[in-house]
């Protein structure tokens, strides 16, 4: 799996929605798609993840809603949605409707699917799901695919497109499996050599499971890293590249840095 695959790179940046009141985060989302960056993404936790614990945060499906209202050319999605949050079925009828919300200039929409399978404890406790164990958490999302493709299947009126299915994560027993069965992009926060063997691993799972893993997009988190090192992942084949913002300021700096590193890399 390589650059050979000729995707063009693209950078996406997950807006979190932690810390700011949403008036910036709607500013935020609109300067970024008038950037031109190609994802927007959010996360789907009740609480911050850094800063004072209990400082301004929002729900993530309700913006993504309005996000598929705002915007009309990029891309957008959870990075990434947590499965034990709702039931599947649901999963997929709400994915579809923003699906629906977004193609309402092209016909088309361009929700993307990130799901996963849950880690943030104070989640569940204060929102009352059952934390279990990471065996059982990764279970269920290997149980909740196949029916909220089976649900994609049978709503009325479909979705506009196959729905891209992205899932994070990068345990090898587990989390690879179901990203070679199901998903269409495959997140995670890999170093070059840490990718490199992760990659062997996922095409061993596509073997079993009867898969041509090169279908699959990489994408990786640039957090603290550098373009010598983004060049080492890119020529592994990762072609999505993530950049991750926080309020109060969101601070774009580091996104046109990138974006002209894209540019570069396209021709």
């Amino acid at each position: 799996m390589t650059s050979a695959q000729n995707r063009p790179v693209r950078l996406g940046v997950q807006v979190a929605p932690q810390h700011a009141l949403y008036p910036k985060i709607r500013q935020t989302v609109a300067t970024l798609e008038d950037l031109g960056v190609d994802v927007i993404f959010n996360w789907d936790h009740f609480f911050p993840l850094s800063g004072p614990r209990d400082g301004e945060h929002y729900e993530s499906w309700t913006m993504l809603a309005a996000i598929a209202e705002q915007t009309s050319r990029v891309e957008f999605g959870a990075l990434v949605n947590c499965n034990s949050y709702r039931n599947a079925d649901l999963q997929a009828d709400m994915a579809r409707t923003i699906d629906h919300i977004s193609a309402k200039d092209t016909g088309t929409g361009r929700f993307i699917f990130g799901t996963g399978s849950g880690w943030f404890e104070r989640d569940y406790d204060e929102y009352g799901y059952e934390f279990g164990t990471v065996g059982g958490r990764l279970d269920a999302l290997a149980e909740s695919l196949p029916r909220i493709e089976a649900r994609w299947a049978g709503l009325n009126p479909a979705p506009t497109r196959d729905i891209p299915v992205l899932i994070g994560g990068g345990g090898e027993k587990k989390t690879l499996k179901i990203v070679a069965k199901h998903a269409d992009i495959w997140h995670s926060f890999s170093d070059p050599e840490t990718l490199k063997r992760k990659l062997g691993i996922l095409a061993e799972h596509g073997e079993t499971v009867g898969r041509d893993v090169s279908e699959i997009e990489i994408s990786t988190e640039l957090r603290q890293r550098d373009e010598k090192e983004a060049r080492e992942l890119f020529e592994l084949g990762t072609t999505l590249f993530t950049i991750g913002l926080s309020g109060p300021d969101y601070d774009l700096t580091p996104v046109k840095k990138w974006l002209a590193w894209r540019d570069a890399l396209n021709g």
